[in-house]
């Protein structure tokens, strides 16, 4: 069953590849499934919750934390979202004015100020008591 801001197998396979190895040969626990971990970086991205109210199916918090940060830090998170973003059809991306910043001034004139009008070069304008 795949849940709410999953990877599906054919993102999954695409990416597969980019991801480290899961087992490492290390003596101790064995690492927590790479699937498991990247949604729930995932799920924390889509979701926007803080990273303590990950779902516990995703395991310890602390854990797909580190790993964000290992995987963000080594430039992998990056490759990854590249290539999903490359392959994406236009309707499947989303774009996010919020962040696009704008000169103080892009707002318009001061209030009270003349109207700006590119054909009026030259032009006088007329009393305050004259206008519209």
């Amino acid at each position: 069953m795949l849940r709410r801001y999953e990877l599906t197998d054919d993102e999954w396979n695409r990416i597969v590849d980019l991801l480290p190895p899961e087992n490492t040969g290390k003596q101790g626990r064995p690492r927590k499934n790479n699937r498991t971990i990247l949604n729930g970086i995932i799920w924390i991205a889509r979701s926007g919750a803080p990273w303590r109210d990950l779902p516990e199916r995703y395991g310890p918090w602390e854990t797909v934390y580190s790993r964000f940060r290992k995987w963000i830090d080594d430039g992998i998170l990056d490759n990854i979202f590249r290539l999903l973003s490359l392959e994406a059809a236009p309707q499947e991306l989303s774009l996010d004015a919020s962040i696009v910043q704008a000169h103080q001034h892009s707002a318009g004139a001061k209030k009270g100020g003349l109207p700006m009008r590119l054909d009026t070069a030259g032009e006088v304008p007329a009393q305050k008591s004259m206008r519209p």
